[in-house]
């Protein structure tokens, strides 16, 4: 006897389908370091590129937690290691197994700019897991308040979830190689606040209304 198929929303198919490819993607831009500018107080801040991606990932684990619950959105953060592990093995196949063509010249660059050393994978996996479950947890445990301040819940959320992967990837990542990795942290964590205070409200307002449209 046939299973009737789980219903799943358009929202969540459609997010399912965002989440799964900016997961891939995160990886891909965080080779570029981008400047946010001068700072009154702040100063100069940098970023990796990776993190246009990764907010909107917080931004999406947040709204189908708030659209859906907090196990689904737990469900899609785990689901999520799937395209990231492919991605990682792909790409390694690619530019360690599989021969550039002789009239190719780019390989070397190709290399650089998208391979990632084990450590740097395992650290990628680690801070991905544990900030995206902290974000939904977070942002669910202050939902349980009334539900109210959608904006408020989802930048709490979103600061204190990107302090701890910042905190995870670079001590995995740099520990032990000699680099200042605490000068490293707090400028990757100023400016990663500062970007999650400018996208995380508009973003969540824009797809929580996006979702119940889709669902209307």
């Amino acid at each position: 006897m046939d299973r009737p198929a789980p219903v799943i929303t358009r929202s969540l198919f459609v997010f399912s389908l965002l989440y799964g490819g900016l997961v891939v993607l995160a990886g891909v831009l965080g080779t570029k370091l981008a400047s946010l500018g001068h700072w009154p107080v702040l100063g100069d801040l940098a970023v990796e590129s990776g993190i246009f991606a990764f907010l909107l990932l917080v931004v999406l684990s947040s709204a189908v937690a708030e659209l859906h619950g907090t196990a689904t959105a737990n469900r899609l953060v785990r689901f999520g290691f799937i395209p990231l592990i492919v991605s990682m093995l792909l790409l390694t196949f690619v530019i360690h197994v599989v021969p550039p063509a002789s009239f190719w010249t780019d390989q070397e660059a190709y290399a650089r700019l998208l391979g990632q050393g084990a450590r740097m994978q395992f650290a990628g996996l680690i801070s991905y897991g544990v900030s995206q479950t902290l974000n939904v947890l977070i942002f669910s445990k202050l939902s349980q308040k009334g539900g109210r301040l959608l904006l408020v819940r989802a930048w709490i959320a979103s600061m204190l979830s990107q302090v701890i992967d910042t905190v995870l990837f670079i001590t995995i990542s740099f520990a032990g190689t000699g680099l200042p990795i605490v000068q490293i942290m707090e400028g990757q964590i100023i400016s990663k606040l500062v970007l999650s205070t400018i996208m995380v409200p508009p973003f969540i307002w824009f797809f929580v209304k996006l979702g119940r449209r889709l669902d209307a």
